[in-house]
């Protein structure tokens, strides 16, 4: 069959080759012309192409199973393996660490070329429809038939935006993220961890994380409350600079002796969580026809889960058309298989982010509610045996019930009356003093 894919990103570029290789005719459709002549790639409308991201086990397990020579090129350009120590001393893969950018260079150096496979660049102005069945795209105002459209243009993409309903669960968060990216000076040490994937620190109205990446390159996210605007400061580099040198373990990152920065400050766009399933508005399901990738699900960075989710979506995909379903019923199946093992991941983190904005205005803790897993993670401080329950939770093993074991064991913990102290640093007060007497550009 012919198939036409929205959007060369992971998803759509790893559908692509995947399907190629199936003996399949695509066509995946995407203004992004790629890196340039002189290796540059600004990925315009891909505000997340430049910024922190963390890659689970699943994405390594898809590159493996359907385009092991991208793996190969991934772990060339530098991503390295990640690993957690269980309790019992056993251990369990936890991911890659890598930038965006190093991941999506590889994907697309490999999947170039590949027999069956067409990158067309262009502008996908609608879907074309017959009743209830997609036929195909219209580009650039030209018709582009196919058996098969799959979306994997993202959150924000309009071309299908009146195929299905609004999204069934979805918010903004109220929190906004600037990052920066570092390298490290030869021969010196990356600064302190909480575990394998991150360092992480909550402190009085804001959160700090750092995200270790490939070949000795980190970045640092400041996450603040979107309506504040003093921390907004911290879009400028000397702000940044200044937030850096009096926060505890940010001052070691990105000591100069330490580290240099190698971008700018990148500011994140609005964070929103977001799970929008196939139906339309009067509960049909177009044929021919499936959304993908963050076109379904999308959470906010704070975990890092995109790509991780987008491809385990996209492995799902090809299973349920390996095993027999065709172009007028796989959208249908794997709606419900989404709705299972998708949705759980952007409610948990409805729950975490509004919860942290509770928090950082001061409330307490609300024991008459199942407890955010963020809160269940943090009482491991208190009670070891909580701790067994995490690996498989951070690394996407098994999905946010897994803590539901355990959540009583924290529920204890804070019935007891323990509340987790803002990890040592200034306030955020404290900080908006330094931010308002750094001088940045008006």
């Amino acid at each position: 069959m012919h198939v036409a894919i929205i959007g060369a990103g992971p998803t759509g570029l790893f559908l692509g080759a995947a399907l190629a290789r199936r003996g399949h005719r695509v066509t995946v459709v995407d203004r992004d012309a790629g890196p340039a002549p002189d290796g540059g790639w600004a990925r315009r409308g891909v505000m997340q192409f430049h910024h922190a991201h963390g890659f689970r086990p699943q994405v390594g397990d898809a590159l493996r199973a359907e385009i092991p020579e991208a793996l190969d090129a991934w772990v060339a350009a530098g991503a390295e393996p990640i690993t957690f120590t269980l309790p019992d001393g056993r251990l369990m893969p936890g991911g890659m660490r890598s930038r965006r950018e190093t991941f999506e260079r590889a994907l697309r150096a490999t999947v170039v070329g590949t027999p069956g496979l067409t990158l067309r660049r262009g502008h996908v102005d609608a879907v074309a429809l017959d009743g209830v069945d997609a036929t195909g795209l219209r580009v650039d105002g030209e018709d582009l038939p196919a058996d098969l459209v799959l979306d994997a243009s993202g959150r924000a993409g309009r071309a299908t935006r009146a195929l299905r309903a609004a999204p069934s669960l979805t918010g903004r968060t109220g929190v906004a993220y600037v990052d920066r990216q570092y390298r490290l000076r030869p021969g010196a040490d990356p600064g302190p961890m909480s575990n394998p994937l991150a360092w992480q620190a909550d402190l009085d109205g804001y959160q700090v994380i750092v995200f270790r990446h490939e070949r000795g390159i980190f970045s640092v996210l400041v996450v603040r409350p979107t309506a504040d605007p003093d921390l907004a400061l911290l879009r400028h580099d000397a702000a940044f600079d200044a937030a850096c040198r009096v926060v505890p373990g940010l001052d070691a990152w990105t000591d100069p002796e330490r580290a240099e920065p190698i971008t700018p400050v990148l500011a994140g766009g609005a964070l929103i969580n977001h799970y929008r399933g196939q139906a339309a508005l009067d509960g049909s399901i177009h044929r021919r026809f499936v959304a993908v990738g963050d076109a379904v699900a999308t959470t906010t960075p704070m975990f890092g889960r995109g790509i991780t989710t987008s491809l385990m979506q996209a492995r799902e995909l090809l299973r349920r058309l390996d095993d027999g379903a065709g172009p007028d019923d796989v959208a249908v199946g794997f709606d419900a298989w989404c709705g299972t093992h998708m949705r759980p991941w952007v409610a948990d983190h409805v729950r975490m982010d509004s919860v942290m904005l509770d928090r950082w205005a001061g409330g307490d803790v609300d024991l008459t509610r199942r407890l955010p897993s963020d809160l269940i993670m943090t009482a491991a401080q208190v009670d070891p045996a909580i701790g067994a329950a995490l690996p498989p939770y951070l690394a996407m093993l098994a999905g946010p019930d897994c803590l539901d074991a355990v959540e009583p064991l924290a529920r204890e913990v804070y019935r007891r009356g323990w509340r987790p102290s803002p990890a040592e640093g200034p306030s955020r007060d404290e900080l908006a003093g330094v931010l308002r007497g750094t001088p940045v550009p008006a």
